[in-house]
């Protein structure tokens, strides 16, 4: 009896434990799992049909020397630094421009997140393929302007932009947390700068900017994330070509793992690409006491 009633106080006690328990099962079984025998797996010659057969960091050492690898690194890297300002340049600028008080401000609020809402989808990258091809609707429009047209997708120099293009385009989503910040800026504080003689440019500079600078920071931090694991644009709109121009890191590890069936190596190219996003978010976080204004803690977070 004392038994029983000691594991009826225990459950009672710790009865929020059965409600996290799917969710703890789930991680361990569909997260943490599978990320722990991935790293195993880096580490091994680990082939989908012969098995493993030798240990050791041979893997690694030729993500190191391996050139088509370093290329792989250099391309995510590259569009990453060109896709990332651009796109919150640009959410940031229409964000601006929608936060005013215009008729119709909210159907032109819609209009600019709809292309958030494909996000990485397939079909908008099919979409953005038929556009681009060599009889495509933006070739056509530089025909009808008396421009010539370009080989979007067998150029290598114009591919990249095509992709880069395609990410700027779906800025829905960094525009709305934008808007959200710019609402919340009393309106005392940019009447007071007008009437100290600041100017439109100032204000933005010296008001608006900083106290939007925790969703800045968040937007472009989670922007690099998501460039770093940018797959279905590539893989669909140029399948990580031409010769070898949209091949991302995340291109290169699916053809590691599904082509040539060498799990081994893109399990290391897969933790390489999470040593990656994670040495970015860490840089990110020792910088921002530099450049998060926290208006509610007089100053610097």
């Amino acid at each position: 009896m004392r038994q029983s009633s000691d594991s009826a106080g225990f459950l009672k006690r710790n009865r929020h434990i059965l409600y996290l328990l799917p969710w703890i099962l789930g991680f361990l079984l569909f997260r943490a799992g599978p990320m722990l025998y991935s790293f195993f797996c880096s580490f091994t010659d680990f082939h989908l049909f012969r098995g493993i057969s030798a240990y050791g960091l041979m893997n690694y050492r030729r993500i190191a020397f391996d050139p088509e690898a370093r290329r792989a690194c250099g391309l995510t890297l590259k569009y990453a630094l060109i896709c990332v300002p651009l796109k919150t340049a640009a959410a940031l600028f229409a964000a601006v421009l929608l936060s005013g008080r215009l008729r119709g401000i909210r159907v032109f609020r819609t209009l600019y997140y709809i292309p958030a809402i494909l996000g990485t989808s397939v079909a908008a990258a099919v979409l953005w393929k038929a556009m681009f091809r060599d009889r495509g609707a933006v070739n056509q429009l530089l025909v009808f302007l008396h421009l010539p047209a370009v080989s979007w997708l067998s150029d290598s120099h114009a591919a990249l932009w095509v992709i880069i293009l395609l990410r700027v385009w779906e800025f829905g989503a960094p525009m709305l947390l934008f808007l959200a910040a710019l609402q919340q800026i009393p309106q005392d504080i940019s009447d007071a700068a007008a009437l100290d003689g600041a100017g439109k440019a100032g204000q933005f500079f010296r008001i608006t900017l900083p106290l939007i600078s925790p969703v800045l920071y968040y937007n472009i931090m989670l922007a690099f994330c998501n460039a770093f694991q940018e797959f279905s644009a590539p893989f669909v709109i140029t399948a990580g070509g031409p010769r070898g121009a949209t091949g991302f890191l995340s291109v290169l590890l699916y053809r590691s793992a599904f082509t040539a069936n060498d799990m081994g190596y893109a399990c290391a190219l897969a933790w390489t690409l999470f040593i990656l996003s994670a040495g970015f978010s860490a840089g990110f976080f020792f910088f921002r006491k530099r450049f998060v204004f926290a208006a509610d803690e007089g100053g610097i977070l």
